[in-house]
């Protein structure tokens, strides 16, 4: 019955125990046996992180006063790079659980994931987690959250994931407080895609919610966006395991099976309905995914290309906010650049390539989009510093700005003010939350927080302090493109795009850092960083040398002499045709340069 479905979402700051409220609801409920903790997080990379990256749907049925309510929970990430995946699980809930670890109060993600929720119109639950820590302060906790939502003391719930305390006020509160889904069964059929996996005996899995109307097993549907028409082969709800049903009715969470085969086809946000009597258009209100930091993905060995698309693909369908093209580089072949959320998106996806599909891949280093204008007015998207036209053409550069927001304790303020100034941020304002909470926020380049910020921020704050950003859009910028010699020669994946005030002190560290790296030859390498035809910085790696001598012990220098000289032609001739190979530790050290 309609009226007694509830579809809800969990939302909060990264480590704030979601999953694991989530797993005392679904024991209470009797859904399933809870033999480990985060039952939800199935992937052997979020148990062993510790983090949901993937949002996962699971019905309940609560019975309370002889009624029997279904209870849809789609429990979400918290991590800021994966924001993308909070937004689809909003769109398709009517409520949200706002879950605040009763040690930490509210965090920048807790912010930034509730306004994603308001703006929806989703009924908040505020729930204080943790309270059975003997450091959980929840007085302190509760004021915060009246603070932000303005909600009464009264409506604030209580509870520890790892006791069980408060279990049953939150699920009272959700059958109590979360409206149900409202649309019209006798519409016609309108269901909304949220979400999509790979199978590999059965294709794609699309979980979609029902918004108007009825879907019944055998039916023909179509995909509005694509166009498409499938047969629904196979429909039902999600169970712990996915549970087949002859029809869904309208406002229920299902997955529907019909043997697609290909990635493309499924788009998350896209709307389902009937060949037989379609709706007039699909739902609105959804929007792309915009990737915010790009990186090359070579395959080691370059017969491996078509198998790196391969896994790409089906990569893709698990999660549709990876973008990417191919592109070739002179030092690494054929690959792809790729476009990611951020960069702990990015070092996921690497782990996912080993080992889902056992692929060794050698990512470069990442950058951001920049306009770029030409003397004529045009403007330019470079992704990645090879396509930089030559400097005499450009007019200006623009890169991308974003709005960051950290909270952190007044104590570690000045270091983290010095951190933001270092990385050309501009103070906006300051607001001190509660007690000695502060929120700073900072208009800062995207480029600069792209390889190192998130790390030094936690490094500095001992973990205390936790960081937000959404895009501001576009501002000129005196960016130089620096390059890379080996020998002379430019080596393309090492090139970086750069402001003129860090290009000198970036090439030097870059030279030494290559250095240590590279291994000896029995030539000398040449290491320099140019900015166009202008060389910066210059580091020597020494040749490996034979001691030609050993053998001719006394006797005349001009025998000494000759050896010398024969071996100083060959040193010559080995350079003419010797090249230098860059193996895969320096481009991840390059990564890691402070």
């Amino acid at each position: 019955m309609q009226k007694n479905i509830r579809n809800f979402c969990i939302i909060a700051h990264i480590d704030h125990g979601k999953s694991t409220l989530a797993d005392r609801l679904l024991e209470y409920t009797h859904t399933i046996k809870v033999t480990e903790g985060q039952m939800l997080d199935n992937m052997d990379l979020e148990k062993e992180r510790g983090i949901t990256i993937k949002s996962h749907a699971i019905q309940m049925d609560y019975v309370r006063d002889g009624q029997k309510y279904t209870l849809n929970l789609i429990d979400t990430p918290g991590h800021v790079d994966f924001s993308y995946e909070v937004s689809r699980s909003i769109a398709a809930c009517e409520g949200a659980l706002l879950v605040v670890d009763a040690t930490q109060g509210v965090q920048a993600q807790t912010i930034s994931n509730l306004y994603m929720a308001i703006d929806n119109d989703l009924e908040i639950i505020p729930v204080i987690n943790k309270c059975d820590m003997p450091n959980a302060m929840p007085e302190e906790v509760e004021d915060e959250i009246v603070d932000l939502i303005g909600c009464k003391h009264e409506d604030i719930i209580r509870a520890s994931g790892k006791t069980g305390m408060g279990v049953v006020d939150i699920l009272n509160a959700v059958v109590d407080r979360i409206p149900a889904p409202e649309g019209d069964e006798n519409a016609p059929l309108q269901a909304l895609i949220f979400d999509s996996v790979f199978n590999s005996f059965r294709g794609i899995i699309a979980y979609f919610k029902i918004v108007n109307g009825t879907l019944r097993s055998g039916e023909s549907v179509k995909f509005i966006n694509t166009g498409r028409e499938y047969e629904a082969t196979e429909i039902g709800v999600l169970k712990m395991d996915l549970q087949p049903a002859k029809e869904l009715g309208c406002g229920q969470v299902g997955y529907i099976v019909s043997g697609i085969k290909t990635a493309t086809e499924v788009k998350v946000g896209d709307t389902i309905t009937s060949v037989g009597r379609p709706c007039r258009e699909g739902i609105a209100g959804f929007q792309e995914v915009k990737p915010m930091v790009f990186a090359g993905v070579y395959p080691i060995e370059t017969e491996d290309f078509e198998n790196l698309r391969a896994s790409l693909e089906k990569l893709q369908l698990n999660d549709a906010s990876l973008t990417f093209q191919p592109e070739s580089s002179v030092a690494l072949g054929f690959g792809f650049r790729c476009g990611f959320l951020g960069l702990l998106h990015m070092e996921i996806i690497q782990e996912r390539l080993d080992r889902e599909f056992n692929m060794d891949v050698i990512t470069t280093v990442p950058n951001v989009s920049y306009n770029v204008f030409n003397k004529q007015g045009e403007m330019l998207e470079v992704h990645n510093p090879a396509g930089m036209p030559d400097p005499t053409l450009i007019d200006h550069v623009e890169e991308p700005y974003i709005r960051a927001s950290v909270i952190t304790t007044a104590n570690f303020i000045g270091p983290i003010m010095t951190l933001c100034l270092g990385k050309r941020g501009e103070l906006l304002k300051q607001d001190y939350i509660s007690g000695n909470r502060v929120e700073l926020q900072y208009s800062m380049p995207l480029g600069e927080i792209v390889i190192d910020f998130y790390d030094k921020l936690k490094s500095i704050s001992k973990g205390y302090a936790s960081f937000d950003y959404h895009q501001e859009g576009f501002r000129p910028s005196k960016l130089v493109k620096l390059d890379i010699l080996l020998n002379g020669e430019q080596v393309d994946a090492l090139s970086t795009l750069t402001h003129v005030d860090n290009a000198e002190g970036f090439g030097r560290r870059m030279c030494e850092k290559l250095k240590e790296l590279l291994p000896r030859q029995q030539f000398d390498i040449a290491i320099q960083a140019a900015i166009g035809g202008k060389i910066i910085a210059r580091e020597t790696v020494k040749q490996l040398r034979k001691d030609v001598l050993a053998k001719c012990y006394g006797g005349d220098v001009s025998r000494k002499r000759k050896l010398l000289e024969k071996q100083k032609k060959g040193k010559k001739r080995m350079k003419q045709i010797g090249n230098v190979e860059v193996p895969q530790k320096a481009f991840l050290a390059v990564l890691k340069l402070d």
